[in-house]
């Protein structure tokens, strides 16, 4: 049977049109630098959201769709989880290998080998949406790289990994926790950037486009900084190199933590 977590600090909802859609517009004057010299430059754009578990505040920046690239590898794993826990079963020796390496590494042929397993773009779509998602679509020719997703999805995903209450069960989401904390080195760029402890778990994605050469570059994750933790998701697209994107990328997270954490406060 799907378990249901208990206990603990339960999923806070999204700003809507009520109190907490203050900090979107304060996202918005915090970025606006940030989006005017990325457009200025190669015609970056960058999609931002974010949560503060602890008081609910949460808000987001920019609302268009992005090619998700490695970082639907997390909703991979969490389609084959939550289609383990409907089975009753564990993950088999052979999954948790394809699993450690495509979130760890971002192996691309072990996240070939799961989407055929989760069902393809069929059971993305359908497993995603049992987690909340609503603006999450796959590639109509099963390229998984360019599933197409917006930055407050990726944040309904993470309060999925993150917090209780989830269609996840606690030792699904130990497990994916656990993944996105043991990121190789070389692959421990983008939200990291606005930690200022110990403890970032997150799943980063680049990639160029064939048609333009421009890049996509996008991290998700959780971050702790002045002893909060924070649930994040930077996408962009349009940037003219990888390390500019990284930039961007870092740069959006520094900031919209920090905004984040100053209106939580207020």
């Amino acid at each position: 049977m799907e378990r249901v977590n208990d206990g603990g600090p339960a999923l806070p909802a999204l700003s809507g049109a009520g109190g907490l859609k203050g900090l979107s517009g304060a996202l918005a004057d915090a970025l606006a630098p940030l989006a005017a010299a990325a457009g200025a430059g190669s015609g970056a754009d960058f999609s931002v959201a974010v949560l503060e578990p602890g008081s609910g505040a949460n808000g987001a920046h920019g609302e268009g769709s992005y090619a998700t690239a490695s970082v639907i590898k997390v909703g991979i794993l969490a389609a084959l989880l939550l289609g383990a826990q409907d089975e009753e079963r564990r993950l088999t020796v052979q999954e948790r290998s394809y699993a450690g390496v495509m979130i760890e590494q971002s192996d691309n042929d072990a996240a070939t080998a799961l989407w055929g397993t989760i069902g393809g773009a069929r059971g993305l779509e359908a497993a995603l949406g049992r987690l909340g998602l609503t603006d999450t679509h796959a590639d109509d020719r099963g390229r998984w790289g360019l599933t197409h997703t917006t930055a407050s999805d990726q944040l309904t995903l993470l309060r999925a990994v993150f917090l209780d209450g989830s269609p996840l069960n606690a030792r699904s989401q130990a497990y994916l926790r656990t993944l996105m904390g043991r990121v190789v080195a070389g692959q421990g760029w983008g939200i990291s950037a606005a930690a200022d402890g110990a403890g970032t778990r997150l799943k980063n994605g680049w990639m160029p486009r064939d048609a333009t050469g421009l890049w996509v570059i996008n991290s998700i994750g959780e971050v702790t900084a002045n002893g909060r933790p924070y649930l994040i998701a930077v996408l962009s697209e349009g940037n003219a190199d990888r390390e500019s994107g990284v930039t961007l990328v870092e740069e959006v997270a520094r900031t919209a933590v920090a905004t984040t954490a100053a209106y939580a406060s207020r």
